[in-house]
């Protein structure tokens, strides 16, 4: 079994006049002209503005935010995981009660999904307001192998605040061809969970997303807690190479991509990617960037960082250069997806393997899947050893998944505190 293949979710729309009362009860209070911050400028941020790479939070927290804000911040972002962690607080317990009223006529999947939605929307606004910036809002992990409903609801995030959201899809087979969808209807689409060059090289090439993403601390840590090397430059080498892939592409596009370096772990990779079209930074880097750099940039878009691997660590066991370099089957498959048009997952994973590129859309079984989730966040390389030296898998493949897997199990505890509160 394939991730392509995964059953779509039950959830079913509502009716067009629900959807304008959920709607209408979202932006109930809400008010983006007012309680906005009055930013001051900071030069150490001005400085890396300046060689290029647009600043960003990666946060959910409202009060941890306002502490770090300054004006060379343009967005936050959020995901599961970070709407989960506001929801638990118990904030919007009351939304919840309130939104399942307006729906008492839906099934109690469709219920929990609108409402994560109106979750989602609703916090997604107070960032807005509160900071004036962007926002990217997350759909909900059921619509991962959905297309139709991640369109649907894609859609109506930008209806509900077209000039401050920017909609996250997940990198699926089903979240390629939606994103496509989207941006032809001129949607702002972040697709997230990219970890290689080559991921976004495909993704940019076929959907033109406005951003793709490199989870870079998850690659160095796939390396490093695998005892596969130090994990030193490992994300950084790959976020680079998917910059100037991306930036090669967008040359021909009628809108650029722009490249996201998220996951970000640490102070010194602010330094090492000055430059990059965009930093996603969790609060904790943004601080400790502003403590300990200097703030002397310069850019480091052309830097080709070396990689080295462990003691008895050979390539063929990791396959690094997957993470960098686009090889011809990869292109060959970019230049098959713009030409024929896949309208489903299925046909995105058929023409990855005609290609000869099936490590990307790989073909699991749901054990195999289990196996992934169950490993966490970095999945356990000696599980997988033979399978990448094949070519039937991948370091970017399995960091996508189990990234997928994480989020999922941070969107269900979501879930089951809003089926603990409609009863």
């Amino acid at each position: 079994m394939s991730p392509s293949n995964v059953s779509a979710t039950q959830t079913r729309q509502p009716s067009a006049s629900v959807v304008d009362k959920v709607h209408s009860f979202i932006l109930e209070g809400i008010d983006l002209r007012s309680n906005r911050l009055s930013p001051a400028s900071d030069p150490f941020w001005k400085g890396i503005r300046d060689v290029g790479t647009e600043l960003w939070l990666d946060t959910g927290d409202l009060d941890g935010a306002e502490k770090i804000w300054v004006k060379e911040f343009s967005a936050l972002t959020t995901n599961n995981t970070l709407l989960n962690t506001e929801v638990q607080k118990g904030i919007y317990d009351d939304i919840v009660k309130k939104a399942s009223e307006l729906l008492s006529g839906a099934d109690l999947q469709t219920k929990v999904v609108e409402i994560a939605f109106i979750l989602n929307a609703r916090h997604g606004l107070r960032l807005a307001q509160r900071f004036g910036g962007k926002v990217s809002v997350e759909l909900h992990t059921d619509l991962s192998h959905d297309i139709e409903n991640a369109v649907a609801y894609g859609r109506r995030f930008r209806k509900i605040c077209p000039e401050h959201f920017i909609v996250k899809v997940p990198l699926t087979p089903s979240g390629l061809v939606a994103t496509r969808i989207l941006r032809e209807e001129g949607i702002p689409v972040n697709f997230t969970l990219g970890f290689s060059a080559r991921h976004n090289h495909v993704a940019t090439a076929f959907a033109g997303p406005s951003y793709v993403n490199v989870f870079l601390g998850r690659l160095g840590a796939y390396f490093s807690d695998n005892r596969l090397g130090d994990g030193k430059n490992v994300g950084e080498k790959s976020t680079l190479a998917s910059q100037r892939t991306v930036e090669e592409l967008s040359r021909r596009a009628p809108e650029p991509t722009r490249q996201i370096a998220a996951s970000m772990r640490g102070p010194s990779q602010v330094a090492d990617l000055a430059g990059l079209d965009v930093y996603t930074m969790p609060l904790k880097v943004a601080a400790e960037a502003r403590k300990t750099l200097d703030g002397k940039w310069r850019s480091r878009r052309t830097d080709d960082p070396p990689v080295s691997l462990g003691s008895g660590v050979q390539n063929r066991d990791v396959r690094m250069e997957t993470l960098w370099d686009i090889s011809p089957a990869e292109r060959k498959l970019s230049e098959a997806y713009r030409s024929e048009r896949p309208t489903s997952a299925d046909q995105v994973v058929s023409m990855a393997e005609a290609a000869g590129a099936r490590d990307l859309f790989p073909r699991l079984s749901k054990e195999d899947l289990a196996q992934i989730s169950s490993d966490g966040k970095i999945p356990k390389h000696d599980r997988w050893r033979d399978r990448v030296q094949k070519g039937e898998l991948a370091v970017d493949t399995l960091l996508n998944l189990a990234g997928l897997a994480s989020f999922t199990q941070d969107q269900a505890a979501l879930d089951d505190r809003i089926r603990r509160l409609i009863g």
